[in-house]
């Protein structure tokens, strides 16, 4: 496929609704249903390689059902894997910006057609019901073709001021060999996004998926070698942090390293790459895009039926498992009553249910996360009004929680304060909209926020002083789109790389100044 520059557009969502694609998903889904429990090795350099060590990836929605089982990487797995991708790199970095975006978007072709099957993996894999699992999908689309069109761009070389007697050149090379590690919870549109910005701007990469969501990164990496990405460009590795990615992190040939994940695991991974290893020679660049503690304010003049929907939206879609997730609501004493009323009646027609199903709300992704919801539940009990929820769903297996709302909350309590990454939602009543941006900004986090206003003069405030990388007027806080709403926070949500914007595949190259003396 030719290299077109035509103008980006996001991609279409499908519609559900029309009998022919709620059937043909139905059939991808008993597709992914019929390969599991299969066996699934490392790939180094091209090779595939199994190892006698290794671990599970299970369903949440029914536990009792393995995915597929994963190889744990040793660490002359980790040694050879960073040995090939440097001699790979040598020849990579060469390759045209051009040439290496064609193979973006022959990949963007190839998961358009397999769209439907990389979609059910997320729903078997991670819980995400239809719609969500789909908008996944779109996501990595855009990614794909955005990238490759911003590869082109700077791939170029850059304007610079003439000057008498020199020929001035500025252009972008590659950094080296990154360790990518993305979440689970975007586990295909995260996992390919920061790994296709590293190979398209000529790096070569390392894979470290979440064990949570092993097998959506292993079906794309497979999708880029048949789009055409040479051998030993895109490596993956599979394995516990401790084990796998914390020595990937520390390791002295490792260049850059692009995590998106908790605040605990990514301060981590910073403080880690921070430390100069005997033989390294650079300082490690690190793009860590961390937690959200998100706030949607409500103000007087907001139009409330909109406000309590796109609430909803933002609190409870996916579980409340998103970082970008409305977990503090924050609402002006003159409708706060109002609001609360609204919210629970609205609450209590949520259907919890199998993800296969496409219930709106379906499992948390494991245990270990269903226990640390409910032990906050229980501190949400002695910190604010329990409204709706607060306990396991009734469903015979798998990690349901209810929806759960807490009113009369403090804003400095600790589930106001404290990113719980499920569904638990936050009602803290503000005075005025003065106190409710205090309030929103009284937060160690930074990354998404929306404001409900009719008001101009708030929402001009608003956009001075709400304090978050992506801020949303009359909408909910969550779903950013590509070359849209490029997206990333402040303070302890990361290194606001913005994702999806103009910025972004500068993180991922270094800037050379070349100026040529001109003889007379």
């Amino acid at each position: 496929m030719p290299f077109n520059v035509e103008t980006f557009k996001n991609e279409p969502f499908t519609d559900f609704s029309i009998p022919e694609n709620k059937s043909a998903f139905e059939s991808a889904i008993k597709k992914i249903e019929s390969e599991l429990g299969k066996k699934y090795p490392l790939i180094i350099n091209g090779e595939k390689i199994f190892t006698d060590e290794t671990f599970k990836s299970l369903n949440p929605s029914k536990p009792s059902e393995v995915i597929g089982e994963f190889s744990i990487a040793q660490r002359e797995h980790i040694e050879k894997t960073l040995e090939v991708a440097w001699k790979v790199f040598e020849e990579w970095k060469r390759i045209p910006a051009k040439e290496r975006a064609a193979i973006l978007l022959r990949a963007a072709y190839l998961l358009r057609k397999r769209k439907h099957e990389f979609s059910a993996t997320m729903v078997l894999e991670v819980g995400k019901n239809w719609a969500e699992a789909d908008a996944d999908t779109a996501e990595a689309i855009d990614y794909l073709e955005f990238y490759a069109r911003e590869a082109a761009r700077y791939g170029e070389f850059q304007p610079l001021t003439p000057y008498r007697g020199e020929i001035p050149e500025y252009f972008y090379i590659p950094l080296g060999v990154g360790v990518i590690i993305p979440p689970w919870n975007f586990p295909l549109a995260i996992t390919l996004g920061m790994t296709t910005a590293s190979i398209v701007t000529g790096n070569c990469a390392i894979l470290k998926p979440s064990s949570d969501a092993p097998l959506i990164a292993y079906k794309f990496v497979e999708l880029m070698h048949e789009a055409g990405l040479p051998k030993g460009v895109l490596n993956f590795l599979t394995g516990p942090g401790s084990k796998v990615g914390d020595p990937l992190v520390a390791h002295p040939k490792t260049r850059f390293v692009a995590f998106t994940g908790s605040r605990e695991v990514g301060c981590h991974i910073y403080e880690l790459a921070a430390k100069v290893q005997p033989g390294q020679k650079w300082l490690k660049r690190v793009i860590a895009e961390m937690g959200g503690k998100d706030a949607i304010i409500i103000d007087e003049s907001a139009n409330l039926e909109d406000a309590v929907k796109w609430t909803l939206a933002s609190a409870f879609g996916y579980q409340g498992q998103k970082c970008s997730a409305c977990s503090r609501l924050i609402i002006h004493q003159n409708v706060y009553d109002k609001v609360l009323e609204m919210l629970v009646e609205e609450t209590k027609k949520i259907e919890i249910g199998p993800a296969r199903e496409n219930y709106f709300m379906g499992p948390v992704i494991n245990a270990s996360a269903e226990k640390k919801i409910l032990e906050y539940i229980e501190i949400g009990r002695n910190e604010g009004r329990l409204l709706t929820g607060g306990k396991k769903a009734d469903i015979e297996e798998g990690f349901y929680i209810e929806p759960t709302i807490f009113a009369d909350v403090d804003k400095n309590a600790k589930i106001a304060q404290e990113e719980i990454f499920g569904p638990v939602l936050s009602v803290i009543k503000a005075k005025d909209f003065d106190d409710a941006i205090r309030i929103a900004n009284a937060s160690v986090y930074g990354l998404t926020g929306s404001v409900f206003s009719m008001d101009r003069k708030n929402i001009i405030k608003a956009k001075e002083e709400f304090h978050v990388g992506n801020l949303y007027i009359n909408r909910k806080c969550t779903g950013a789109l590509v070359d849209v709403h490029p997206f990333g926070g402040f303070n302890m949500s990361g290194t606001d790389s913005k994702a999806g914007g103009r910025d972004y595949l500068l993180l991922f190259l270094q800037g050379k100044s070349v100026s040529e003396r001109i003889s007379f």
